[in-house]
């Protein structure tokens, strides 16, 4: 499907959840136009900008499909947009649907996927389950992030339009496949590294893989545990 509709878009102000965690993920809806930067949508803050934030993390992306997964699986919480902090929720637009650089118009802002979003804990932290991470990693429910080409206003009344695909072969789905599951299958770590629309953070830890034969402690963001971010 080259367009779809937008179901809502969402912002946030960073909030405290005790113990000094700033979180970014409580989000509301926005029915106005909004202005699309690099750094991310109008007012929307991040709770930690060394991982939440930047020109390769400009906007969040979550199927609204995933939300019937999460209410068999958690049924102690009414899940809907936007539960995992995203920015825009849609159908019709899935992980395995979506390929890395992907090129979308959205208003007047012109958008390209940049990498798989990493679940961190404070996922956790905002709905009580701490194993929610973890189980969004396994199962490649995470969404993903655009960076911004073209910056302009956006809303929700307009589509989601497709305009170009450069990588058919790499969804988002099979980079988080390669990424989390294969975590040192040479072959899926080759194409990562040689995707230049994929954002310099995952290339360059394809990259260490391949060089060391060692994968990169996930605990830190996983479960909060000191030294965060290490594949963020």
């Amino acid at each position: 499907m080259n367009t779809v509709d937008v179901d809502g878009v969402y912002i946030g102000k960073a909030k405290n959840l005790g113990q000094g965690l700033i979180s970014d993920t409580d989000k509301r809806p926005v029915a106005n136009r909004l202005w699309l930067w690099p750094q991310g949508l109008g007012s929307d803050e991040h709770g930690d900008p060394r991982f939440h934030t930047g020109p390769e993390r400009a906007l969040h992306h979550y199927p609204a499909e995933h939300y019937s997964y999460w209410r068999k699986r958690y049924p102690q919480i009414d899940w809907c947009a936007p539960a995992f902090g995203e920015n825009l929720s849609t159908h019709g637009l899935t992980e395995e649907q979506v390929c890395l650089g992907d090129m979308f118009r959205w208003g007047g802002a012109l958008l390209q996927v940049s990498q798989p979003r990493s679940p961190c804990y404070r996922l956790s932290h905002r709905w009580g389950l701490p194993d929610l991470p973890q189980q969004a990693q396994n199962s490649g429910r995470c969404g993903w992030f655009y960076r911004v080409l073209k910056p302009g206003f956006v809303s929700a009344d307009q589509p989601f339009e497709l305009i170009q695909r450069s990588y058919p072969g790499l969804t988002v789905a099979w980079a988080l496949r390669c990424f989390y599951r294969e975590p040192l299958e040479h072959a899926g770590l080759k194409k990562l590294v040689g995707c230049p629309a994929l954002a310099s953070r995952w290339r360059d830890i394809a990259n260490k893989r391949m060089r060391t034969g060692l994968v990169e402690d996930w605990s830190a963001r996983l479960l909060g545990l000191p030294l965060e971010g290490l594949s963020a």
